[in-house]
């Protein structure tokens, strides 16, 4: 069987486009990224700790962050929620050994939980959930490069989806597909305009987020910062 390919995305400092395997490799050496590091002179310098976290199902869903080692895990969660994950107020938590493993407590400090070894699991919603796996990628001795806790530095572009009737580039999503017919339910404008289903509601607008067709989630699927 052919290996799929990775997915593939863009170094938010330079603009240039690496699959997720070579992302961590690149932004180690990105020459842009290098010269806002070098140019960062007024905040207080502490431990740096850049985490990939990409979606259990697939990896298709990956970013890369850079995170105070002060931050907590409450941060982290918060920032997966905003760009990924929010629909309905959900519980979340973060574990060690994957689902059923060791709860860590929100109010850990990023410091001391992520080491090279480290790979945490990050549950949101416990009926309908998403499952994010989250390693340490590498870590600076250095001053943060923004005032907020998480500086996002590379994602995933977003999943080149197929409309299900024409096969052109897909804008939506009809849940109902998926659920009772067993389709991808992919559509381009067009045929979303006329689509017949309307048991799970209208078809949804595509977002580049792993909760696409979870519980109502319709995004915004953006960074909060």
């Amino acid at each position: 069987m052919s290996r799929q390919p990775q997915s593939r995305g863009q170094c938010r400092y330079c603009g240039k486009e690496f699959a997720k395997g070579g992302m961590i490799k690149h932004l180690a050496a990105c020459t842009e990224r290098q010269t806002i590091i070098a140019k960062t002179t007024r905040r207080p310098a502490e431990k740096l700790i850049h985490l990939q976290a990409r979606d259990a199902y697939g990896g298709r869903y990956w970013i890369n962050l850079e995170m105070n080692g002060s931050a907590t895990l409450k941060d982290l969660d918060h920032y997966l929620r905003a760009i990924w994950l929010e629909c309905c107020g959900h519980m979340s938590q973060f574990s060690i050994g994957g689902w059923g493993g060791e709860e860590i407590p929100m109010k850990t400090r990023i410091d001391r939980v992520f080491t090279p070894e480290v790979e945490l699991t990050h549950i949101y919603d416990f009926g309908t959930e998403s499952v994010t796996l989250i390693k340490f990628a590498a870590v600076r001795e250095g001053q943060p490069t923004t005032r907020h806790p998480i500086a996002l530095m590379a994602r995933n572009a977003p999943p080149d989806f197929k409309c299900m009737e024409c096969d052109q580039p897909a804008t939506q999503l009809c849940i109902e597909c998926q659920v009772e017919d067993d389709q991808p339910g992919f559509l381009c404008d067009e045929h979303a305009e006329d689509h017949p289903h309307t048991g799970y509601g209208e078809p949804m607008l595509i977002v580049n987020s792993p909760r696409i067709g979870l519980c109502g989630y319709c995004g915004p699927a953006e960074p909060p910062y």
